[in-house]
């Protein structure tokens, strides 16, 4: 049985075209790509790439002027953080939110608008494994360019189960039987009418927005067409600590709000959502509304 798509650049003695991660004694990292022959400059003096190739990941070379680098195939946050960006990347912090909260499991079919530089793609095509399906629809070529490359270079090689295509989603959607759907996207709530045909009963939509009103209008579209259940919506912050003998305390800095991931579930066809038994905040909507929440000829 052969190995997935991008295994065994993970793991084994360091070869040609594997990308190393060093870190310095202060924790600042630096990327490259074995090469034969080449070597590795700094400030703080040079080595050459042959040291490291065929040796295991985890060494310790030291520079010409003795300074010392631990020697580690970057993980895919790190690998995330530092690709080049046509538009910003999803941080891993949402990345992992999506990959758990949208149940992506392995051989699920998935579709993705918003592609970006690949940064949730290349997420979504390790979770999902070569014998799944993600297709991802990206409006602007150029980011379509920039994201094929940079899930190349993580996978080693084009991923059997990736397609991407330039264009809208909304209008050009095709595919059917879909378990899960992803939008990272400005206007979301166009593609309801496309995605709800094609996601699977009980499939999940997953949408991530970077603003409170576009969170709001997507709720209420959700709510609005009437195939899925309640949604939810939620955002992480991530804050690492400082642990250095009874010096403990939070980092000063934090990953604070980077987006607001919302997830709702396909319902059965001729299925009509159960009504929302919780009760709006006073003032939340005008007198004259009579959509989801409304209390508008009840009792």
């Amino acid at each position: 049985m052969s190995e997935p798509t991008g295994a065994a650049r993970r793991r084994g003695p360091f070869k040609v075209g594997d990308q190393v991660q060093l870190t310095d004694p202060k924790g600042r990292h630096y990327t490259f790509t074995l090469e034969e022959g080449k070597s590795f400059h700094t400030h703080k003096g040079a080595f050459p790439h042959d040291e490291l190739i065929g040796a295991p990941e985890g060494s310790v070379v030291r520079t010409t002027g003795n300074v010392a680098y631990l020697a580690l195939r970057p993980l895919l946050p790190d690998y995330v953080l530092s690709m080049p960006r046509g538009a910003a990347v999803v941080y891993p912090k949402d990345a992992g939110q999506v990959l758990a909260m949208a149940d992506i499991f392995p051989g699920a079919r998935v579709v993705e608008a918003g592609v970006g530089s690949g940064s949730l793609s290349t997420f979504l095509l390790r979770a999902i494994g070569d014998m799944g399906m993600l297709h991802s629809y990206e409006r602007r070529a150029d980011f379509a360019d920039i994201a094929r490359q940079n899930v190349e270079r993580y996978f080693g090689e084009p991923h059997p189960a990736w397609t991407l295509t330039v264009g809208d989603l909304q209008d050009q959607l095709s595919d059917s039987d879909i378990d899960r759907v992803i939008l990272d996207m400005l206007a979301p709530w166009e593609c309801l009418e496309a995605v709800s045909k094609a996601l699977v009963p009980g499939g999940i939509l997953c949408s991530y927005v970077a603003t409170t009103t576009q969170l709001a209008r997507m709720v209420e579209s959700i709510r609005e067409h009437g195939t899925f259940n309640e949604p939810q919506a939620w955002e992480t912050m991530v804050r690492n600590w400082h642990v250095e003998g009874l010096a403990v305390r939070p980092d000063h800095r934090m990953i604070g709000h980077t987006g607001f991931l919302l997830t709702a579930r396909r319902l059965a066809d001729g299925v009509e959502p159960p009504l929302r038994r919780r009760r709006p905040a006073k003032g939340a909507y005008g007198e004259d509304y009579t959509g989801p929440g409304s209390t508008s000829g009840r009792s």
